[in-house]
């Protein structure tokens, strides 16, 4: 009798959650290096890092899909479901509240934890429905952001949607919509592969000896995640104790911050000039202080929105000036 047969686990599916564990230890250590100044300010928060961060959640909710489905799919085992429930969210309570204590101005309120526990009770609903209808209801979980945002929404009671027009600071923000558009598929991919017979050739493969550190990570994911940062940021905090990073002033670290998210859409020049208009409006404005707090009133995203498009409208109008010289 082959491993998977006498406990009833799939090792393929447990190497692959330890994967990606490693891949969110990766960015959990980029992340903790630009917190604690190694790494330039924003640095995980745009281009390929971000793309990076969004693969990595959307890996760990597609295999929660597949978990759920695998697990339940014969009938709710009510009693190891309850008791994995209660274990994810109180986790997720735990971290809220250190968060809150350590961090407060981008406290974690709904993160990946927190998606996972609610996806684990709404996902009940898809697991006797055809896999064409959940793959229907994930395309449009994922699609309702585009259509759906509104300012009703920005109320804080509504955040956990991710349904508001204005996104709210958090250090991990892992809403409704989209990403339970993510356990949705991986519910119908797990529907998919067994209709096809991919589940049952899957659970005769047996972990090769390489891969089993991933295989015991996977099968232990929720220890595994809630201990990898508190020894990253532990290990980190000592090395800085021997080795402490250049202070920039954070001036500076706005300026880098607020360049590294203008590239995105914009060019270097445009963003140059732009962001020193921003510091420099915001200073004479006596907003600064509240964006370097990381003030979340709507009178404060509304003054910043206003400065923003002055800003832009001045440096599009200055550019144009010197490049008709």
């Amino acid at each position: 009798m082959t491993q998977q047969q006498s406990t009833g686990r799939i090792d393929a599916i447990d190497i692959a959650r330890g994967a990606a564990l490693v891949a969110m230890a990766i960015y959990h250590f980029a992340w903790d290096l630009e917190f604690f100044g190694y790494a330039p300010a924003s640095m995980t928060a745009v281009g390929g890092w971000k793309l990076f961060a969004r693969c990595i959640a959307s890996s760990f909710l597609f295999l929660v899909g597949v978990s759920l489905y695998l697990g339940h799919a014969k009938g709710i085992r009510w009693r190891g479901y309850w008791r994995r429930l209660a274990m994810v969210a109180g986790a997720a309570l735990a971290i809220s509240v250190v968060t809150y204590i350590a961090v407060p101005s981008g406290f974690i309120f709904f993160g990946i934890l927190h998606q996972i526990a609610l996806a684990s009770v709404l996902g009940l609903a898809f697991l006797r429905l055809p896999a064409v209808v959940t793959l229907i209801a994930a395309a449009a979980v994922i699609a309702a952001p585009h259509y759906l945002r509104s300012g009703l929404f920005d109320d804080p009671w509504w955040w956990w949607t991710g349904l508001s027009e204005n996104r709210p600071r958090s250090n991990d923000y892992v809403p409704i919509f989209p990403w339970f558009g993510a356990v949705l598929a991986g519910i119908a991919a797990a529907k998919i592969a067994q209709r096809t017979g991919l589940l049952a050739k899957l659970s005769t493969l047996r972990a090769p000896r390489w891969s089993l550190p991933l295989a015991f990570g996977g099968r232990h994911s929720l220890a595994v995640y809630l201990i990898h940062q508190p020894v990253l940021i532990g290990c980190i905090w000592l090395f800085a104790q021997v080795f402490p990073p250049q202070q920039e002033t954070r001036e500076v670290r706005f300026i880098q911050s607020c360049e590294r998210a203008c590239n995105e859409q914009r060019d270097t020049a445009f963003c140059a000039r732009y962001c020193v208009c921003m510091l420099g409006t915001l200073e004479r404005e006596n907003a600064i202080e509240g964006v370097f707090a990381g003030e979340q009133s709507a009178e404060l995203r509304g003054r910043v929105e206003d400065i923003a498009g002055r800003c832009t409208v001045d440096t599009d109008n200055a550019l144009l000036e010197e490049g008709g010289q």
